[in-house]
């Protein structure tokens, strides 16, 4: 097998991070009716997927500082979505953890972009759709690798 030329492999890449771009852009309007600000939406995301999780690791994942995520996080549990508890071992470490309630509100935002980009890839054709999958499962496996 021939390797593409780096000329190659860096148009593919600035088309790939132009398309994801607009492609979040397109589906962060869904997000609007979520009642929950997109920083706000992302973290919860992350103590959903990832959770429990410590403020720090938390904040690591977000790429914010303490501060920030300690706001963020302050008006998640203040709007029931999730609730902090100290490490029992370690008083200086607190545990972010979802409530039922952000767990539904989370995958009710989810399902609705879902749900709009759906609607946008049902015009494909099944050849179409196929390469799209394919592209789905390269992108996955090149994400994953160690770099």
């Amino acid at each position: 097998m021939s390797r593409p030329s780096d000329r190659t492999v860096e148009r593919t890449a600035d088309r790939l991070h132009s398309a994801a771009i607009h492609l979040l852009r397109l589906l962060r309007e869904e997000d609007v009716s979520a009642g929950v600000s997109a920083a706000r939406l992302s973290a919860l995301s992350v103590v959903v997927f990832a959770g429990p999780v410590t403020l720090g690791s938390l904040a690591a994942a977000e790429q914010v500082r303490p501060p920030t995520i300690s706001g963020i996080v302050a008006g998640l549990e203040n709007d029931g979505l999730v609730r902090r508890r100290g490490d029992p071992g370690d008083g200086r470490i607190v545990w972010v953890h979802a409530t039922a309630k952000g767990r539904r509100l989370l995958m009710r935002a989810r399902q609705r972009r879902i749900d709009a980009f759906a609607s946008r890839l049902r015009g494909l054709s099944a050849t179409e759709l196929a390469t799209l999958e394919g592209a789905a499962e390269l992108i996955e496996r090149v994400i994953a690798r160690n770099p």
